[in-house]
């Protein structure tokens, strides 16, 4: 029987992940995902009256825990439809990288939608991991002063070379982040 956990109401999208969605993605991402540390901190500890514990996914492959959700939500679909056919999803920094990085990885393409004023180092990084990622994978920047994203990546998607992932949670990627978890509980 699998534990429900619920999401707030503007996810609904995502519907609920269960401790066996999470379960799963743990199992997923061994070996892909770095295993990062729990840290403690008297100071902090004693400025908010409280233990605290941080998981430093700073330390987690392109620096944050995005990378977990991406590689889980892009493994799932090659797993389920194979990964010929792509993704395409809309980001300015961390989760375009991982998205990217977890695209070279699967063997899957991605098409990231940027906008033009999104970190310069971010862009590039992206770029860089795409370029790793098979033949289709693409960065396509956008003028976010005239442009609507959404619109962008609708017209990208009716081109026959990649599946539309709004930058919305799709459960593949909650279950993913909640592997973050699973390491410290």
């Amino acid at each position: 029987m699998s534990e429900r956990v619920g999401l707030p109401p503007d996810m609904t999208l995502a519907g609920s992940v269960t401790i066996d969605d999470v379960r799963a993605a743990a199992t997923r991402l061994e070996g892909v995902a770095r295993r990062t540390p729990v840290m403690t901190s008297r100071s902090l500890d004693e400025a908010v009256g409280a233990s605290v514990f941080v998981k430093c996914e700073n330390l987690q492959r392109v620096g944050a825990f995005k990378f977990r959700g991406a590689y889980n939500a892009l493994a799932r679909l090659a797993e389920s439809r194979g990964g010929e056919r792509g993704v395409l999803t809309y980001s300015s920094g961390n989760h375009a990288q991982a998205v990217a990085l977890a695209a070279s990885i699967v063997g899957m393409p991605a098409v990231i939608v940027m906008p033009d004023n999104a970190p310069r180092v971010k862009l590039e990084a992206t770029r860089a991991y795409l370029s790793r990622a098979p033949e289709g994978s693409e960065v396509v920047v956008y003028d976010h002063a005239t442009e609507v994203r959404e619109e962008l990546g609708g017209r990208i998607a009716a081109e026959p070379r990649a599946d539309g992932d709004p930058a919305v949670r799709p459960p593949g990627r909650d279950r993913g982040t909640g592997d973050g978890g699973v390491g410290v509980v």
